[in-house]
Formats: structure tokens, sequence, C-alpha cells
């Protein structure tokens, strides 16, 4: 590839990535805004709850890598068949994740909020929104599924696309649902659960609408019972190892949640709005590092493995510059949201450290995120991360937050910026497996190997 075809390569990916993050950090600090309005209690128990929300986007986002690992370099190589074979066991484990974590929200929503916080208060608006999110469960993966098969095969217009449209209707319905609209009573923090799980129902009419007229992969429900042990033995061996990394990764980023949610009701609203704006700045970072594990990933799958090192170089160096800039974001957003966010001066001056602090992180963020998520998994390397992120978040920071919260008794602040050394503590180890090139394979069968199977 020329220059000039690999950056048009690398904008036709990644820019419709980026529009939907942007879309998406846009509808959650419009949700922040509205929710305000409802109290700072209000914010308090959505952040929290949404928690859970986080951890199984995490667990889809793994089984989307694990899709994207083997479909991206099968479609490479023009397999189609073994493409929608990968949907079907993507859809298969998504599903089961789903019903558990529907099941826990519809029984026991007040127990899973005490794990967060023993505020009565949040623990009674947190149960409310757990309980209406729960159906959603299920269409969300479905709906995650599908995305991150049409992503992988160069569809990722129609991807963004049914993620606007999602994410438009879900602020829509937001206003309508807190402010009492159209003559329907004001619903807060309940009617923030019923927008989303709506939002869902209408993603997954869009996904079945893109599917019947779209040449090429289509959500298929059926592939999901279809036989194909060798596939699965890969899926499994490189998602599982995906999908453990997610949801260690996520679940250790809850547990700093936990940390600051006993740490008052202050710190939780600060740490909310700053989370906001956190993603608003990360959305280009994320965006590029999606499109760099795709990109990456089709190539190996044409067997050209110096030309994909070639091109992960290329995407180390635009996630370093675009996580810079995102640091920026933070900052020019900082005085607008010092400005209108409805919190005691307490936790107006938690906010603006955490704020200041996150105007770094998010370099960390991206380069981890492109490396770990995206250019190592693009060869079928998830293990690696697996094990970093086991030690660098569960030996070394959420170990040393519970010390300086609870044996220290430091500060909100010092507390929070011990948390947000993390991602600076692996980049050593990171960046030397990344410059020995272990990760750089061709995974897929040929043909006639997955027939015989």
């Amino acid at each position: 590839m020329n220059k000039k075809s690999l950056y048009k390569q690398i904008l036709f990916v990644s820019l419709p990535i980026v529009i939907q993050n942007l879309l998406d950090a846009a509808v959650n600090a419009a949700d922040v805004l509205m929710i305000n309005t409802v109290g700072q209690s209000a914010i308090s128990a959505t952040s929290l709850a949404v928690q859970y929300s986080t951890i199984y986007h995490m667990v889809l986002y793994g089984i989307g890598t694990g899709i994207t690992m083997l479909s991206a370099q099968y479609f490479g190589k023009g397999d189609e068949r073994s493409v929608e074979t990968v949907e079907g066991i993507g859809l298969r484990f998504s599903t089961s994740i789903a019903m558990f974590f529907a099941l826990c929200m519809l029984t026991i929503p007040r127990l899973m909020m005490k794990v967060f916080t023993n505020d009565v208060e949040l623990i009674t608006l947190g149960a409310s929104y757990l309980r209406i999110l729960a159906p959603g469960y299920l269409i969300w993966s479905f709906c995650a599924v599908y995305i991150s098969t049409l992503r992988c095969t160069n569809r990722v217009t129609q991807a963004t696309v049914l993620e606007a449209i999602a994410l438009t209707v879900n602020v829509c319905l937001n206003a309508v649902f807190i402010f009492g609209l159209f003559g329907l009573p004001k619903m807060g923090v309940f009617g923030v659960g019923l927008a989303t799980t709506i939002s869902r129902v209408v993603e997954l009419i869009g996904c079945i609408i893109v599917s019947e007229k779209t040449k090429g992969v289509k959500l298929n429900p059926l592939a999901a019972f279809r036989k194909a042990p060798l596939l699965t033995a890969d899926f499994l061996k490189m998602a599982l190892p995906a999908v453990l990394n997610d949801v260690v990764w996520s679940v250790a980023f809850s547990m700093y949640s936990v940390i600051l949610g006993h740490m008052g009701n202050d710190a939780v609203a600060a740490n909310s709005i700053t989370s906001t704006v956190r993603n608003l700045g990360s959305v280009v970072c994320f965006g590029c590092g999606s499109a760099g594990g795709i990109i990456v990933g089709q190539i190996l799958g044409r067997d050209e493995i110096n030309e994909a090192k070639h091109v992960a170089n290329i995407f180390f160096g635009i996630c370093a510059i675009t996580g810079i800039l995102g640091g920026g974001v933070v900052l020019a957003v900082m005085p607008f949201a010092l400005k209108h966010a409805a919190l005691t001066e307490t936790a107006l001056g938690y906010l603006k450290g955490m704020m200041l602090i996150n105007s770094y992180y998010i370099l960390g963020q991206s380069v981890n995120t492109l490396l770990i998520a995206g250019i190592f998994r693009a060869g079928g390397d998830s293990k690696y991360g697996l094990i970093c992120d086991i030690i660098d978040m569960w030996v070394y920071a959420v170990p040393l937050g519970f010390l300086a919260a609870f044996v220290l008794k430091l500060p909100v602040l010092w507390v929070y910026f011990l948390l947000c050394t993390d991602e600076f503590v692996k980049w050593p180890f990171v960046f030397a497996h990344y410059f020995k090139y272990k990760w750089a394979k061709n995974i897929t069968r040929d043909a006639g190997e997955l027939e015989e199977s």
C-alpha cells in the first residue's frame, strides 16, 4: 500500500468510529446535564449503577474483539462464511452472559447497589434504574455482535449510523422522561433507564433492516447453532483472554468507583462528571485504536507481515498525538464544567483536581488501548494484555487505592491521583512486548481444514 491509499483506508475505517464515539460521549454528557437538574444524588446514583453497564460493555467489547481478531483476518482473506460463523459464536456467548446480568438486575438490584455504596437514597435510586435497564441487555447482546461484525468487514458507516440513531433516540427520550415533556410525569433516574432500554429496541430494529438490505454477512441468530469446532476453539483461545482482560480491567476500574463511593457523595458526583468529560476527550484516541486493530488484522490475514508492522507503527504515532490533543479537550471543557455543574463547593474542588489529572491520563489510555486492545489482538495475542492488566490493576492499582483511602486515609484527590498512575506503570512492559513483534501473525485456517472439521 502506498501512503495515500493507506491514509485513505485509515480515514475510512477510523472516522465513522470516531463519530460514533463522539456521539456516545455527547449523549453521555447530555444525560449528565439533564440529570444534573434532578440533583446531586441522582447523578451519584446513576454513575454508580451504570458501572454494571460498563462491566457488561467491556464483556461485549472483549467478545467483539474476538470477533474482530478472527473476522478481520478471514475477511482480508476473502472467506465470508467463516466471518458469519464467528459472528454466531459471538452471539452464543453474548446472549448467555446477557441473561445472567438481566436476571441479577431484576431480582437483586438493591444488593448490586450495596456493592458500591451504603447510602440508602443512592441504593433506592440505583435499584430502580437497574430494574428497568435489564430487558435491554439481551437486545444489546445481538446489536453489539452484529455491529462488531459490520466494522471488521469494512461496513463501519452502517455500524455508525445504527449507533447514531440509537443514541439520538436515547437522548431525546431522556429529555422527555426526565423533564416530563408531552404530559408525561417526571421520572428522574428511572426515566434514564427506560430511555436506554427503548433505544436498544430501536437499534435492534435498525440492525435487522441493515441485515436485510446490505450484501455480505447478515445478522443470523441461527449461526449460533452452527457446528464449527476449529473456529470455536480458535475463538475461545483468542477471545476468552480478551474477554477476561476487558472484564478484569472494567471490574478493577469499577473498584475505583467503590473506593470513591465510600469516600462520600461529593467524590462520587465529581468523578461522574469527570468520567463524562474524559470520554469526550478520548473519542478520537479510541476510534483510532479500534481502526488500528481492524486494519492491521486485515493486512495480517493477507499474510503481509512487514506491511502490518509498518502500519502498526503509524497508528502508534497517531494515538500518541490524539492522546495529547484529548488532554487539551479536557482542559478546554473544564471551565464550562466548573461553572455549570450543580455540585457543592467541596465537590467542585474535587472536580477541578480530577479533570487536571485526566488532562494527561488520556495519553496513557490512548497508547495502551491501541497496543493491548488493538495491535496485539489483531495478531491473536490477547494473553499478554490479560497478564499485564491483572498485575497492573489488581496487584498494584486497586490495593494501592484501598490502602490510600482506608488505611492511610489520604485526601480524595491524592487517592484519585494514585489510582490514575495505573496506565503509566505498565508502559515499559507494553512497549517492550510491542517492539518484539511476536504479535504479528496470520491466524487464519485454510478453507479445506475448516470443512474437514
